[in-house]
């Protein structure tokens, strides 16, 4: 699938609806290097431009493919380095009597399990969202690229934020479904006592108790909760990186430094986990209820927990997810320059359109 997706974006060379990347010419002395204007068909995050040549052609199925591998290393890494606010934050969702807050969930965790219980659930939790990060970046590429191939680049620049909410939406459909098994595995294991300790122990007794169903049960509240997550977490960005390079760098991004612009990358990213976690939260706290009670529907849970119920859990999801969005789009840039990949920058007005533009206002 993910393949058959890449080629359907085969575009040589690539045009850009709305974006230029400047690139240096590496066999020249630095002290004489020039900026030549390269087009590219794409609606791109804050990038450097390339001082080497790159890994890959831009739209490639390499670079779809290191894309991929990006979306591995962010997500993996990051979910399971939190895995034990993510288990605290869980269990407030599923037994607020017994986790009055998140303080006294790690108090109590540390109590009855001690330090190893606090990293129940890491396995499913690394496997899983390394899955999802794959699907998440290297198909965001790939369906924003190919959308933006559908139209004019003056329609691509104006609604350039619709396009990255259908490509993020459209790529984490997929993503949900490489997800869901693992999800559910890990809020078994982390709000279950007695359950089971590991992954291995996990995957047999859902198999047996419920049969291989029980890893979709959760899917649909999944992509309820992931799929706004991701628009907005993509969107929002996408946006805030435009919005940081033009008011607040003291500087052109092109004179910026791969360290400066990573940490233009790592504010953006921040900001729009923040949004993320307030978007998601609700259908968050219904996946985890579902996955805990077999017998659990939505409309039960929600008619259960009722408006404030649904919120439980909120405060330590916006540090986890506010941190964890943040740490992602940092880790995916920083494979990109280590992987000397193509980085476009942000996004700008076509020469047709500036010229539309002006004769307009003569």
């Amino acid at each position: 699938m993910f393949s058959s997706l890449i080629d359907m974006t085969r575009i040589s060379p690539f045009r850009s609806p709305f974006s230029m990347v400047q690139c240096e010419t590496p066999q020249a002395p630095r002290e004489n290097l020039t900026n030549a204007l390269v087009p590219t068909r794409v609606i791109a995050a804050a990038a450097t431009p390339p001082t080497q040549v790159d890994s890959c052609e831009f739209g490639s199925n390499k670079y779809f493919m290191l894309c991929g591998l990006g979306g591995i290393l962010s997500c993996g890494i990051t979910h399971t380095a939190v895995v034990p606010l993510d288990l605290v934050k869980c269990r407030l969702q599923v037994d607020g009597e017994k986790y009055k807050n998140v303080v006294n969930g790690f108090k109590v965790t540390l109590r009855e399990e001690g330090v190893r219980g606090l990293a129940k659930g890491w396995a499913p939790t690394f496997f899983g969202y390394s899955a999802q990060g794959m699907c998440k970046f290297g198909l965001y590429e790939v369906f924003k690229v190919q959308y933006a191939g559908m139209i004019s680049e003056e329609t691509a620049y104006t609604y350039r934020t619709f396009l990255y909410l259908a490509a993020s939406a459209s790529a984490e459909f997929f993503a949900d479904i490489a997800l869901s098994p693992m999800e559910a595995a890990k809020v078994r294991i982390q709000t279950m006592p007695g359950f089971a300790n590991t992954l291995r122990e996990a995957l047999p007794k859902m198999i047996k108790a419920e049969g291989f169903s029980t890893f979709y049960k959760g899917l649909v509240p999944l992509w309820l909760r992931q799929i706004p997550y991701t628009m907005m977490k993509f969107a929002c960005f996408e946006k805030t990186v435009e919005l940081l390079y033009k008011h607040i760098v003291p500087k052109p991004r092109d004179q910026c430094s791969k360290g400066e612009q990573l940490v233009v990358t790592f504010a953006a990213g921040y900001i729009a986990g923040v949004f993320c976690a307030i978007v998601s939260h609700p259908a968050d706290t219904v996946v985890s209820k579902l996955n805990q009670d077999s017998s659990a529907t939505v409309g039960g849970i929600v008619g259960k927990l009722g408006w404030g119920g649904v919120w439980k859990g909120l405060g330590p999801r916006i540090v986890m997810i506010g941190t964890l969005t943040a740490l992602q789009w940092f880790i995916y840039d920083a494979v990109k320059v280590w992987l000397r990949m193509p980085r476009p920058p942000p996004p700008e007005m076509p020469e047709s359109m500036k010229k539309r533009l002006e004769a307009e206002a003569k």
